[in-house]
């Protein structure tokens, strides 16, 4: 990837650059202000990271004037259980919130707490969301019991934020979470690229060798950039209204996904589209200018260097590891992610990643890659082109991993020879040694940490009746003209099919 022309600063220096600041305001009794900014379903997918046919000028501007992580991991490449898993510091894995959208009725179990309860015991005003951004950036989508406001006290009360929207100069210090939703998919994929004044080229933009080059595949990879490119304005415009209001001097903005693309092979699987996001932190006056970090940290991590920035208490539950605001960062050696029930697809796969190695074990191998799942076949306009493609016998090698009958036990991929995790190195005798090691970290990471996923393998329960499924079926008895554009690779507007499943079932 290609990194931003500027001075690269090693990890003890920049860790000494938040300690002289940390001290500074402490004498001070200055605290930051803290803003984390999460875009949806995104890879490392920014101009700054060497994205082709993207142009993301403000988050540029905010790496050039900051820190940029090279490897940056999520615990789990699906929304809910990853977003469990940073609002409380802890693997999702462990609180039993690896399931998406699971346990929404379930108290978080003791000593488990949000990072909102420490942020507000330390006089943090906590708000979500934002006016200026689409749907007001509201998302929390957690596998436990939460309510969007209101006080925490884990049995009664389940109060995540103080306030919705807005953060003002009486708020000081605040910690404030906004999501970024363009980037999801969503019936405003069309019109966002519709109403661009500059629409992302088709030409210009480079398809992995995993995705059949076709037409309907650049249009989806082109408008997935078009929604990158707004979601880059949205910045600016949080950026901007820092300035005005006379807070951004005082303030640090973190930048993340909360999980990887929308793409086939990515979201939802734990290749390295599906787990590696982009990281950028903006801190006026703590950091140098034009930092680029190649340490591995998780995006649980963050977590942990919110509470340590803010001077506020880090549990000793917590997994994740305070990287900003101390001397010494424990970077990481790897990063342990995990893969469970989304929607109507039992699945349980466990990975290793490492800066130059990534290794998966699949518990339930029998289940394909392209499993026939509801949300996908709605949304992924590739996955139907690409099964025209199969039939026709026309797939490469490459194009074809995604629809094997089944995955490999295990899995292991050579990130620095082949960054597109295409030839399985696990039954290759010269890999013995590192296979070996993968699973000496996978196995030390299950010895030390509780895993409800694997304690649950071969009991699950299904939940009936997705959304989605109903959806699929609705469409196809109803609608077979819209079915058809479907497979046909067309990018439809699916949300509102949704919708209209609901508004007929009330």
């Amino acid at each position: 990837m290609k990194k931003i022309n500027s001075i690269t600063m090693a990890g003890a220096a920049l860790a000494a650059a938040w300690t002289v600041r940390a001290e500074s305001s402490a004498q001070t009794n200055s605290r930051p202000n803290i803003i984390w900014i999460m875009a949806e379903d995104m890879a490392p997918d920014l101009e700054c990271y060497g994205m082709k046919g993207v142009k993301t000028p403000n988050l540029n501007r905010l790496a050039k004037e900051g820190a940029l992580y090279m490897h940056a991991y999520c615990s789990n490449p699906i929304c809910s259980p990853n977003r469990s898993a940073m609002m409380t510091g802890v693997q999702q894995t462990r609180i039993n919130a690896q399931h998406h959208r699971s346990n929404r009725d379930v108290p978080l179990p003791e000593p488990y707490k949000p990072i909102t309860y420490w942020l507000r015991q330390a006089g943090y005003t906590c708000i979500l969301g934002n006016t200026h951004v689409m749907t007001y950036g509201q998302k929390i989508d957690c596998n436990f019991k939460w309510t969007p406001t209101g006080p925490y006290d884990g049995k009664t009360n389940f109060g995540l934020f103080d306030k919705l929207n807005e953060f003002t100069p009486a708020d000081q210090p605040f910690f404030a979470q906004i999501q970024l939703r363009v980037t999801h998919r969503g019936d405003w994929w069309n019109d966002v690229r519709k109403k661009s004044k500059h629409p992302v080229s088709l030409d210009a933009i480079e398809l992995p060798p995993y995705l059949a080059d076709t037409p309907e595949i650049r249009y989806d990879w082109a408008t997935y950039c078009d929604q990158i490119e707004y979601m880059d304005n949205e910045v600016g415009m949080l950026m901007d209204e820092l300035k005005t209001k006379g807070l951004d001097k005082n303030t640090v903005v973190i930048f993340i996904a909360d999980n990887g693309r929308c793409q086939v092979r990515a979201k939802g699987y734990l290749y390295d589209p599906g787990i590696h996001v982009p990281l950028i932190i903006h801190a006026p006056g703590m950091i140098k200018p034009g930092t680029v970090v190649d340490d591995m940290v998780m995006t649980t991590d963050i977590s942990a260097s919110i509470l340590k920035l803010a001077g506020a208490t880090i549990p000793d539950y917590m997994t994740a590891r305070p990287f900003i605001g101390v001397k010494h960062p424990d970077y990481r050696k790897y990063a342990p992610s995990a893969r469970d029930i989304w929607d109507e697809i039992d699945e349980c796969s466990r990975s290793i990643t490492t800066k130059k190695f990534a290794y998966i074990k699949n518990y339930m191998p029998q289940v394909p890659l392209d499993a026939g799942q509801a949300y996908l076949e709605l949304n992924r306009p590739a996955i139907w082109v690409m099964r025209r493609l199969k039939v026709e016998g026309k797939l490469t090698p490459n194009q074809m991993l995604y629809f094997e009958d089944k995955k490999s036990p295990e899995e292991l991929y050579d990130l620095e020879k082949d960054p597109y995790q295409l030839h399985n190195l696990a039954g290759n005798p010269e890999y013995a040694a590192v296979l070996e090691q993968m699973r000496k970290y996978d196995q030390q990471w299950r010895t030390e940490h509780r895993d409800y996923g694997l304690e649950d393998l071969g009991k699950r329960k299904i939940e009936e009746d997705q959304l989605a499924v109903r959806t699929r079926e609705w469409v196809k008895a109803e609608h077979p003209d819209w079915w058809q554009r479907l497979e046909n690779g067309e990018l439809m507007d699916t949300t509102s099919w949704m919708h209209e499943v609901q508004r007929l079932e009330k």
